[in-house]
């Protein structure tokens, strides 16, 4: 393992050595500015899609890229500055777009293992073998399931919670809290794993209530909408981002507003932005049809920053995009 041994660098030394790598700085004011705005590193990441690259055989003769220091002549601070307010713009209206679906969700898990029993969520027959069978705690060897753990999240959730009807059913109820309650405290990720354990007939009786054609599918959706809202809401980098979790693209003709997701297997296709804004859209057309959130993620859009060798692609966008019927709205 190497020591790391670079020195800490004034907010001068910094915009000097951007200015060595090929970035036209302009007036050291604004540079400083933006840097005590956003940070070197944060600013470096918006730069990022400048870096020079070279090709490279490996040492057993296949063909690399490697990214180098130095940047593409043209490369500006000015420019890096409307980036930033663009992905800044961008994670608004995709946090938007999520909490939507986020409380419709709530509603949906509450109404549907409501209409079972007030509390569905604690009989085991409401959940598949692989939720609530026990197995011995990697940590600890006590025995526990995944129903079990989600659970003890759930407390840990209400048991944190200011919110007065939490106090009221705790207060008269000694915690007792029908599903349709517990879910308005409940954040994407615990949605997520709860309606990842409900039985076949269950989930996918909430799926086509979204027009997802499977309990799969539509529990890799609520995944991947939870992963990009937690990316957007610590403020972090949307723009040029490969989605760690994507959501599942249906098979062709299965839902046909979905199908161009399937117009391409590259990496930025897969795993690209797109693919969640697409869903995002899809979802909302079921939940909200008068949102206008696509209305003003197209405006968005044809805003986008774009320079040489940089377009709306970088967020795995297919090319004809607004072309499609999806956001047609």
């Amino acid at each position: 393992m190497v020591d790391y041994n670079k020195p800490w660098l004034s907010i001068d030394a910094q915009i000097d050595k951007l200015a060595a790598r090929g970035v036209d700085v302009g007036p050291r004011p604004d540079a400083s500015q933006l840097l005590h705005a956003v940070g070197y590193y944060r600013l470096t990441g918006y730069l990022f899609p400048f870096r020079r690259s070279e090709q490279y055989e490996d040492d057993d003769g296949r063909v690399r890229v490697r990214v180098l220091g130095e940047y593409v002549s043209g490369t500006s601070l000015d420019h890096a500055a409307r980036v930033i307010d663009f992905d800044r713009a961008l994670r608004m209206l995709v946090l938007d777009g999520i909490e939507r679906i986020e409380v419709s969700l709530r509603m949906e898990l509450g109404y549907v293992l409501g209409e079972v029993s007030p509390f569905a969520h604690l009989d085991s027959s409401s959940f598949v073998s692989a939720f609530t069978d026990v197995h011995p705690d990697p940590d600890t060897g006590e025995p526990t399931s995944k129903h079990s753990e989600w659970l003890r999240r759930v407390e840990t959730r209400l048991a944190g919670s200011d919110e007065t009807f939490v106090a009221h059913f705790r207060n008269k109820y000694d915690g007792q809290m029908p599903i349709w309650a517990l879910t308005e405290v409940l954040e994407l990720g615990h949605l997520g794993r709860l309606y990842g354990g409900l039985t076949n007939s269950l989930a996918t009786k909430i799926a086509r209530g979204y027009g997802a054609p499977s309990k799969r599918v539509m529990a890799s959706w609520i995944a991947s909408l939870n992963y990009v809202r937690n990316v957007a809401a610590h403020h972090a980098r949307l723009f040029n981002r490969k989605l760690v979790v994507a959501p599942g693209r249906p098979a062709v003709g299965v839902v046909p507003l979905l199908n161009h997701l399937r117009d391409e297997e590259s990496a930025k296709a897969v795993y690209g932005l797109y693919n969640a804004i697409a869903v995002t859209a899809y979802l909302l057309r079921s939940i909200d049809g008068r949102s206008g959130w696509p209305q003003r993620l197209i405006e968005l859009l044809e805003n986008f920053p774009m320079a040489p060798g940089l377009s709306i692609e970088a967020l795995g966008m297919h090319p004809r995009w607004a072309e499609f019927e999806l956001w047609r709205v």
